[in-house]
């Protein structure tokens, strides 16, 4: 303690302190890369690094809570740039799992993990705020794993983001009941719960008519000044006052930043606010996990290890049979029940929140908190562990890429974003052309197999702007996306329309469906991959039915016409639409009955 107030005295002497932000770095750099290389992943390493230069290691740091406090912010902009990707009519798409998965897997871990508490013998307000605590999951640590899987942009990341919204959204009524349980909490009026939730509502809708009426003009005029370091502080203005905004009134950090986020996903400025935020997000994070290793208190760890194991392991084990269960009843496989189940087994930083105000209106002491904080804290260290065994034990097919070329400084006519059936066959007419093609692909066996046929291939993620300017995205005379996933090509067109918005744009579409969502963001040219193959294929049966050849071009030109026709209207008034242009086996006056509700599952 003599040497910790010695430099403090002498830092107070020189000025600002640099020895706590080069020892933090320091701990990070070293741990994160050597737990990695030894494939126990980076969040590991940062609760390693945490605990070892905190108060139970080496001691360098005395005050965890404080640097804890302060990477919170961390969580908040990994909320802000998930708010980017999530469109509002996306968000609205997923209101289904937000509001049934999400739910349903809140609501049934609650009623069992209560039962852990009450079973070692502890009041039922008390064994309430443990088990709910426990309930709501870490979003920082399952975003790190679902973002280093590469995950969170496929259907099952993004059902496990719809559940970690709910649970956003699942900390203010919990917050309000911890109240009501606290002895005397009956005595609340009725007119403070009221203003409570009237302040709530207020600051949710100031935030929307900011966001739509506000924070476009602003970036518009900022953009004009043509100052990056300008932009970035507005961007981290935006985030950290949505984020102040929501905490004052009584809501979560994380999800003001998250609706900010929402609310610029359409705005032009979109990419460029994630370019800004997101190495600030990644730092900040690092501290996160650095804080909360060295939060994790040894002593009590030690005076209370029975009862901590035996809750942990309680909590852990019922946490995942409803996950699991849950999953299931939702219709996903066994495979990714089981990882969501694994991913989202711990409790989570909003945790040490409940537990918090729990202690605060008396419902537990400061040694509960304690041994509470110190469950969650043990789970989330425990988590990449059990990520590392899942893996293991249920493996994934992983193609490494370091003896492939990636994209750099690439430069031709045409930059062609997907190298697989459809691509290749794009190409020939191209390249009889003499046209030079820049080609990327994110497959690496078609990558490493592509020189034996003629073709050089770079790895390269076409979601990615600098991948895209890297690969000569803004010289190109034209841009041609040829993936085969419908979510990512439709991502791509995006993203090429907000930053090359002169550059030709054509796209390959999955189905009609997807084919309307590439129209609606402006693409110049889409064609779906199957339709000119059917209609040859229809040609050759007409022909073997020995149809005159006339006959034939007529019909096809027909079809052509109203395929046209139907999809010109499709694009304004929906699907079902232009049923009555359809040549089918059903009158058209009989299918009004078979049109399928959106509530229904095809």
């Amino acid at each position: 303690m003599a040497a910790e107030t010695a430099h403090a005295a002498e830092a107070a002497a020189h000025g600002f302190d640099l020895l706590p932000i080069v020892i933090l770095l320091a701990a990070a750099v070293v741990a994160v890369p050597l737990f990695k290389r030894l494939g126990l992943g980076s969040v590991l390493g940062y609760l390693a690094a945490g605990l070892a230069i905190g108060p139970f290691g080496l001691a360098l740091f005395s005050d965890a809570q404080t640097i804890l406090h302060v990477a919170e912010l961390g969580v908040v902009m990994f909320l802000f740039i998930i708010g980017l990707e999530m469109q509002p009519s996306r968000l609205w798409a997923m209101r289904g799992e937000i509001f049934g998965l999400g739910a349903a897997q809140v609501g049934g871990a609650i009623a069992l993990l209560i039962c852990v508490g009450l079973a070692l013998g502890y009041p039922v307000a008390a064994s309430f705020v443990a088990g709910t605590g426990f309930v709501l999951t870490s979003t920082a640590i399952v975003m790190q794993m679902l973002d280093e899987r590469r995950e969170m942009g496929q259907p099952k990341g993004r059902r496990i983001i719809a559940i970690l919204l709910l649970e956003d959204l699942a900390i203010v009524p919990l917050l309000a009941l911890t109240a009501f349980l606290a002895p005397g909490g009956e005595a609340v009026s009725m007119t403070d719960r009221l203003i409570a939730i009237a302040t709530g509502l207020g600051a949710i809708v100031g935030l929307i008519l900011a966001g739509r009426y506000l924070l476009d003009p602003m970036f518009r005029l900022l953009g004009r000044a043509k100052a990056r370091e300008v932009m970035t502080a507005a961007a981290l203005l935006v985030v950290l006052g949505a984020a102040f905004a929501m905490q004052t009134a009584g809501l979560s950090m994380a999800m003001g930043a998250f609706l900010a986020g929402v609310l610029l996903s359409e705005s032009s400025f979109r990419h460029q606010l994630e370019a800004d935020v997101e190495p600030f997000r990644g730092i900040l994070l690092g501290l996160f996990f650095l804080g909360v290793g060295m939060a994790l208190d040894l002593n009590i760890v030690a005076a209370n290890a029975g009862l901590i194991a035996i809750s942990v392991t309680a909590y852990m084990v019922l946490k995942m049979v409803v996950i699991y269960a849950v999953a299931r009843l939702f219709r996903s496989s066994n495979s990714e029940a089981v990882e969501r189940a694994v991913l989202m087994a711990q409790g989570g930083e909003f945790a040490f929140v409940l537990y918090a105000a729990a202690a605060s209106v008396g419902i537990i002491d400061a040694e509960s908190n304690a041994i509470l904080t110190a469950i969650i804290i043990v789970s989330m260290v425990l988590t990449p562990v059990m990520i590392i065994l899942h893996d293991r034990f249920m493996p994934r097919a992983e193609d490494k890429t370091d003896d492939l070329d990636v994209a750099d400084d690439l430069s031709a006519s045409i930059l062609m974003i997907g190298f697989g059936r459809f691509g290749q066959i794009v190409s020939q007419p191209l390249f009889a052309n003499g046209c030079s093609i820049s080609l990327i692909d994110t497959d690496t066996i078609a990558i490493r197999e592509s020189m034996a046929f003629g073709f050089k291939i770079y790895y390269g993620d076409g979601t990615r702007l600098d991948i895209l300017h890297a690969a000569g995205a803004h010289s190109a005379r034209m841009i041609i996306v040829a993936t085969d996933d419908r979510e990512t090509t439709l991502k791509i067109v995006e993203l090429v329309k907000a930053e090359f918005p002169h550059t030709p744009l054509l796209a390959r579409a999955f189905d009609r469906e997807h084919a309307i969502e590439l129209v609606h963001a402006d693409v110049d040219y889409q064609i779906r991959e199957t339709f000119e193959s059917a209609l040859v294929m229809a040609e050759e049966a007409l022909r073997r039915l020995d149809v005159d050849a006339d006959a034939i071009g007529d019909i096809l030109d027909e079809t052509r016409r109203r395929d046209q026709e139907r999809f010109d209207i499709e694009i304004c008034d929906g699907v079902y639409a232009s049923r009555h242009l359809i040549q089918g086996n059903v009158p058209v006056e009989d299918r009004d009955q078979y049109i399928v509700k959106p509530t229904e599952t095809r």
